[in-house]
């Protein structure tokens, strides 16, 4: 040893409190699944034929819009606590639900904006620049996860390993990929702010979930790759280390 060289940083405790993040994640899906009484394959039957045909061009509308006022919106309110993020969103999905199918599908949009705010929020806390293409790009990957009602075995991890770019060209590409995904998400949101009676209360309980659940996977997919530039492994990885950490957890 000459005393120049670098120690490699040991990321054994940061993979370990990661992996708690993503096993938390979706913890809360469970309690609205409970609380509508259904299991999250069967949500999407609920929804007219005619809503679940337009569901993924919905979707990429909505990505479309909420990555244009996220992005715009950041030179003008500063990034918010997640506890607040969560609570406005639980909000607008109570008064979402309130209405039945129609309120929920027009609340759809702002609550995805809410929620990529937030993940940008979390890109920055982690310092990255979200203005970048390459954040935004990452930003987006984040809604690629299984969501909060989905039973992950932990080994559907994709979105956190895959390189992506985005330039002004690419972005309406990039949207098209992570939509198929998200739109079978946000369509079990859908049905459940649909459930008789229940309406504005799963709607609330729904937005709670979904706003927790992506805060927690942004921490996780930000958490990665500040690892990887600090520790200069491959992202690849340190995923692989997640998902062993995973194991261990049970």
């Amino acid at each position: 040893m000459t005393g120049t060289e670098l120690v490699p940083l040991d990321t054994s405790g940061e993979i370990a409190a990661l992996a708690r993040r993503y096993r938390a994640a979706g913890g809360v899906g469970l309690q609205v699944l409970n609380l509508i009484g259904g299991q999250a394959e069967n949500l999407l039957e609920r929804l007219p034929d005619r809503v679940k045909d337009r569901l993924e061009g919905a979707t990429e509308r909505a990505l479309e819009t909420a990555l244009r006022a996220a992005s715009g919106s950041r030179g003008v309110v500063r990034d918010q606590k997640g506890w607040l993020n969560t609570a406005l969103a639980t909000a607008m999905g109570a008064a979402g639900g309130a209405g039945g199918l129609p309120s929920a599908l027009a609340e759809l949009p702002v609550t995805t904006t809410v929620l990529l705010r937030t993940i940008q929020g979390i890109a920055a806390e982690h310092g990255f620049d979200p203005d970048t293409p390459e954040i935004r790009a990452e930003c987006l990957a984040v809604f690629a996860s299984a969501g909060p009602l989905a039973q992950d075995d932990g080994v559907d991890m994709g979105f956190l390993s895959a390189r992506v770019t985005l330039t002004g060209a690419t972005v309406h590409g990039l949207i098209r990929r992570v939509a198929p995904r998200l739109a079978t998400v946000l369509g079990q949101k859908l049905a459940a702010q649909t459930v008789p009676v229940l309406g504005a209360a799963a709607g609330a309980a729904t937005n709670y979930a979904y706003t927790s659940y992506y805060q927690q996977m942004a921490h996780v997919h930000f958490g990665l790759l500040r690892l990887a530039r600090e520790s200069g492994q491959e992202r690849a990885a340190l995923v692989d280390a997640l998902k062993t950490e995973l194991a261990r957890l049970g």
